[in-house]
């Protein structure tokens, strides 16, 4: 289990992360979701104790991250950033993750090789994006850690790719009870794969819960009457959005579905559709619930996307 406490990470006069606590069970895939800038690279890098923390605490299985080398051991990173050694082959850097982690799989290495058709003499520095993200997964899917941390796992995979990877991941989360915490800018890449997600904003988690309690919480309901009506209708519901267009509206509601359906049906509509939501409606909505102006940032996400990184 990770466990972090008020954890504060400062960059001179930017603070990238603000008194953060969460508490990351083990045997589960975590996702960490949010805009360029929110704090998801600055969370894992504190956690795999790249970073010092300038507040707070983290503790993996009750001790501490930073210079701890019995935790570095049972814990493998992939960042978004990738490093390998200059000129390496994939074999070369196999034979240093085996000098780090004392349960580096061979056999699984040589399996992973095999499936990801990678040629592990040939130098990475020729590989293209994608191939050096793979090699990247399948040296740490090798140290057989209890921990992984991705970093923008899927950045520049193929859809192919994405899915082996998602499958890989979840397979040593089900049979070896490992935990796998994923940073990503893509809700729809976690969507079919996380246990729980956390939406980080600003430095700070604004929304952690488990992704089937999130999916059935919130609901939309399209909804017509033949009589005049505005929104002051639904005052008994927790609507958290609204908007009607002639006499059909669309409300977003968070509560009992069946008690809700039961109750609008009694109002006797000529239209009453329930819609199901995709995650990333819900997290905007809830956002939009929460105060925050998810909507407005969407054209800034789009363009940082693009380079793919997420700033420190």
């Amino acid at each position: 289990m990770i466990q972090t406490e008020n954890l504060v990470k400062r960059f001179g006069d930017f603070t990238a992360l603000n008194g953060i606590t969460c508490t990351i069970p083990a045997g589960c895939v975590y996702g960490l979701v949010g805009s360029n800038g929110a704090g998801k690279s600055t969370f894992l890098r504190l956690v795999n104790g790249v970073y010092r923390a300038d507040e707070g605490s983290i503790q993996i299985d009750g001790e501490p991250a930073y210079e701890n080398p019995a935790v570095k051991q049972r814990t493998a990173y992939v960042p978004d950033d990738l490093y390998f050694l200059p000129g390496a082959s994939l074999n070369r850097m196999a034979k240093l993750y085996a000098a780090a982690y004392p349960a580096f799989d061979q056999a699984r290495y040589r399996s992973l090789v095999a499936t990801f058709r990678l040629d592990p003499a040939k130098s990475l520095g020729s590989f293209s994006k994608g191939m050096k993200r793979q090699a990247a997964i399948l040296l740490a899917l090798s140290c057989r850690a209890e921990y992984y941390f991705f970093d923008e796992t899927f950045d520049g995979l193929d859809p192919v790719m994405r899915n082996l990877v998602k499958s890989l991941i979840c397979s040593d989360v089900l049979e070896r009870g490992t935990t796998a915490i994923i940073a990503s800018h893509s809700l729809r890449e976690l969507e079919d794969t996380c246990d729980q997600l956390a939406l980080l904003h600003q430095g700070g988690i604004v929304l952690e819960s488990d992704v089937q309690n999130l999916k059935t919480s919130l609901f939309k309901i399209q909804i017509a009457f033949t009589r005049e009506y505005g929104q002051a209708m639904f005052s008994r519901l927790d609507v958290l959005h609204f908007s009607k267009r002639g006499s059909v509206s669309n409300l977003i509601v968070r509560g009992d579905r069946e008690q809700t359906v039961e109750w609008l049906r009694g109002q006797q509509p000529v239209v009453l559709d329930v819609l199901p939501l995709t995650l990333e409606e819900v997290f905007t909505y809830e956002m939009e619930a929460l105060g925050y102006s998810f909507r407005s940032e969407q054209p800034e996400l789009r363009q940082n996307t693009a380079d793919g990184r997420d700033a420190q």
